[in-house]
């Protein structure tokens, strides 16, 4: 089996004042609470600040994400970072591809977007016991996994802007207009 590619060791900006916003969906109580613990986990292990939502299912972390994001940017305490947590089992029906694909899809839009980072930690399994396994902090810790990639993606972001705002420090004259530089009328 092949085993994932683990970070470097390289030196992360401090995540220490960043604000995380977890929405949790409680679908499966159980495997919610495995979830939870372990991106609570990561982001106390980075020094961050989380804020929990609970929604009720997959399909509902979205525009929570959306709605809430923008509420903390309008009140001036933006968030910095967004894991999404849930599970969905396959049933009888259709509806699983449904919930699977466009809860990732619309999780994915608005990071983009919104050029936020969010880990998504909805776990898409076949059964009640893969979800366990992936849950469970003991093992494979999706939830903490989750928390990991959206403050890695943080610290990236964190990084980038240092760089930029080193750049920057000084004067730097104002760049021409398309009017002022353009010379052929």
């Amino acid at each position: 089996m092949v085993s994932p590619r683990r970070d470097s060791g390289s030196e992360r900006p401090s995540l220490k004042d960043a604000r995380i916003l977890v929405v949790e969906a409680r679908y499966y109580d159980d495997i919610a609470d495995e979830l939870l613990r372990g991106a609570l986990d990561a982001i106390a292990a980075a020094e961050a600040e989380a804020e929990v939502v609970t929604v009720p299912g997959a399909l509902e972390i979205p525009q929570t994400v959306a709605i809430l994001v923008e509420a903390a940017a309008r009140a001036r305490k933006p968030f910095d970072a967004v894991v999404a947590l849930g599970c969905v089992i396959r049933g009888e029906t259709g509806h699983y591809d449904i919930v699977a694909g466009e809860s990732a899809r619309a999780l994915m839009d608005l990071s983009v977007v919104l050029r936020l980072p969010l880990g998504n930690g909805i776990l898409t399994v076949e059964t009640e016991a893969q979800a366990q396994a992936r849950a469970r902090v003991a093992e494979m810790n999706k939830g903490g996994g989750a928390a990991e990639a959206a403050l890695a993606v943080l610290g990236l972001k964190r990084a980038r802007d240092a760089v930029r705002a080193e750049r920057t420090i000084g004067f730097t004259p104002p760049r021409p207009t398309r009017d002022e530089g353009d010379t052929s009328r």
